[in-house]
């Protein structure tokens, strides 16, 4: 009996220091999910820094669109910090609860009770903490895989000099957008100047046609030339005026060659 008792008690020592190592390796978790984080912690600061001097950049040059998927990691990152702070609470509450279940049992082991019904509640209490040991490993990898894909979340965050890089291409591009925007606009002038000139010309060879099929009943007559006199001199306003709005659309030079034909 004695025997049977003394290897009992080595099967606990040996269960016991298992445990303590379960524990320890926890704990060791514990502590490396803390520090990581930290530097998550640190990490979101500087990308939420960068983005807003980015956001606030490119929203003065009227391209928001551009960062939404940066605002989406930012929220990434604030889902991230939530989740570490749960699973550092819940660790270390696990860790106290295991630590004191131990503590009991290295106190009930001291008082040398070598009772059948103590022996099975060593087992049953070496049972169930394994058992919560294991639940606990589970939940760790668990947080850990969800870590692990954050972090490559946030390695696809550009760096300092890409935002940088970005924040030239925008610049850029919205120059372009403007130099296209403005060649846009004066075509867009010269067409309607030339609809104009159009219409106006169509309206002078009408009246030139008139005058023309009038010209000979017009001319025997001072009333009739008169006339004619005044139609010429309107049709020669109308081609003044033309000529005088259209080089400020469309330059000189074109202006000149159509009015010299």
């Amino acid at each position: 009996m004695v025997a049977s008792a003394e290897h009992f008690t080595d099967e606990e020592d040996h269960s016991f220091l298992q445990l303590e190592e379960e524990l320890k390796t926890i704990e060791s978790s514990v502590t490396m999910l803390t520090s990581n984080v930290e530097q998550l912690n640190q990490r979101k600061a500087l990308c939420l820094n960068e983005m807003q001097h980015l956001q606030q950049r490119i929203s003065r040059e009227g391209a928001d669109a551009v960062v939404q998927r940066l605002l989406s990691l930012s929220r990434s990152l604030k889902d991230l910090e939530r989740q570490e702070s749960l699973l550092k609470s819940d660790s270390n509450e696990i860790c106290s609860k295991l630590q004191a279940e131990v503590n009991e049992l290295e106190n009930m082991l001291s008082c040398g009770n070598d009772d059948d019904n103590l022996c099975y509640g060593y087992d049953l209490s070496l049972h169930n903490l394994l058992e919560r040991l294991n639940s606990v490993k589970r939940e760790l990898a668990v947080k850990l895989r969800e870590i692990v894909l954050l972090k490559r979340q946030l390695d696809d965050v550009p760096v300092q000099a890409e935002l940088i890089q970005y924040e030239h291409r925008f610049s850029e591009l919205y120059a372009h957008i403007q130099e296209k925007l403005r060649k846009t606009r004066k075509l867009y002038a010269t067409y309607n100047a030339l609809l104009e000139i159009k219409d106006l010309m169509l309206k002078e060879t009408s009246l030139l046609n008139s005058i023309n099929s009038q010209f000979q009943a017009a001319i025997t007559s001072t009333a009739g030339r008169m006339k004619l006199i005044d139609s010429m001199e309107g049709i020669m306003k109308g081609t003044q005026q033309a000529s005088t709005r259209f080089p400020v659309v469309c330059g000189n030079n074109v202006s000149t060659s159509l009015w010299a034909r």
